[in-house]
């Protein structure tokens, strides 16, 4: 079976800045209050021109460059995402174009916050089997369109931008190791959009008065508590199948979702929280494209060498999690 690997990151993230005293102005709240509990400093916003498979091109375009390759060469874009330009065609669709990767099939992965590691493993299996050789991974989100932003227990959390890796088959000494994804459908309605879907469409006054159309999260403290325990399994899980230990492991990537539930998860594994990469006190919450921001930031800054063992996890709506152990 074929190796697959990463062989280019990059990411863009909106000029915007929105910070936390910037919310001060329009909600009850404060940078202390947001800063305590979320761990969250500002968070990067859209402009109105801008969609997702906008800032999937600026991604896309870096991790080329990285990898030293043209968007002809591509063959397979694999795109994660719960805020597609449209739902019809999927925002791959509006991404292939824009980068005129004439030669690539692309198609949308739906996984929330672990969509990333979702649309990973699917490439990685396309590449494996030999139906396609060279391959666009890309998480982007314009999140801050989903937001109430009456509501100042969600709308604090969330940003936008997107990160994106090229993978190919690479040496047997290196690559995605293993990818491990998991699902609970029942626990569905804890992060939910419920607008937009056959469930509530055609979209009417009623549904945009009742706010079917924003971004709803119950249960936050339940939540919680299944994430720390979700994070930690995958981990587990990615160290007992590749038979390594977490004092193996050069960095964690995770989801950025929380930075108490990044401690939580660090405590549980029994490691100095210096080996988690942390990014969210500049951006937020991006759903799917914090794991690929966060490794494409982190192969930029030194924090990552060939031959280091990276491990990406991640938790979120459906409910999804998962992970995966690369060696770098």
């Amino acid at each position: 079976m074929r190796r697959v690997g990463i062989i280019g990151t990059g990411s863009y993230l909106p000029e915007k800045v929105l910070s936390n005293f910037d919310l001060e102005k329009t909600l009850d709240t404060s940078d202390e209050w947001i800063s305590t509990r979320t761990g969250v400093r500002e968070r990067r916003v859209a402009n109105d021109a801008e969609t997702a498979s906008d800032l999937a091109k600026v991604a896309c375009e870096r991790a080329l460059e990285a990898a030293d390759m043209y968007p002809e060469e591509i063959d397979l874009i694999v795109m994660a995402t719960i805020t597609p330009d449209t739902h019809c065609p999927a925002g791959a669709n509006w991404l292939e174009a824009k980068l005129e990767a004439v030669n690539a099939v692309s198609f949308d992965v739906t996984a929330a916050c672990t969509g990333f590691i979702f649309a990973l493993s699917v490439a990685e299996q396309y590449i494996k089997t030999g139906i396609y050789q060279n391959a666009l991974v890309v998480a982007t989100e314009v999140m801050t369109r989903t937001l109430d932003w009456t509501d100042r227990e969600t709308c604090i959390l969330w940003g936008d931008g997107a990160g994106a890796a090229v993978i190919k088959e690479v040496d047997a000494d290196r690559g995605i190791l293993s990818t491990h994804l998991h699902s609970d459908g029942a626990g569905g309605d804890t992060l939910l959009l419920p607008g937009g879907g056959s469930k509530t469409t055609p979209i009417s006054h009623e549904s945009v008065d009742k706010k079917l159309h924003t971004l709803n999260m119950i249960g936050a403290n339940q939540s919680f508590r299944v994430a720390v325990r979700r994070f930690v399994e995958s981990c587990e899980e990615a160290l007992y199948y590749n038979d390594v230990t977490i004092d193996d492991i050069k960095v964690i990537i995770p989801h950025q979702a929380n930075l108490r539930i990044l401690q939580g998860m660090a405590k549980q594994l029994n490691v100095s929280m210096d080996k988690v990469y942390v990014n969210i006190e500049k951006y937020g919450n991006i759903s799917s494209a914090t794991v690929p921001i966060a490794l494409d930031e982190a192969a930029r800054d030194g924090t990552i060498q060939e031959g280091d063992l990276v491990l990406l996890t991640a938790f979120g709506g459906g409910l999804t999690w998962g992970s995966s152990l690369i060696k770098w």
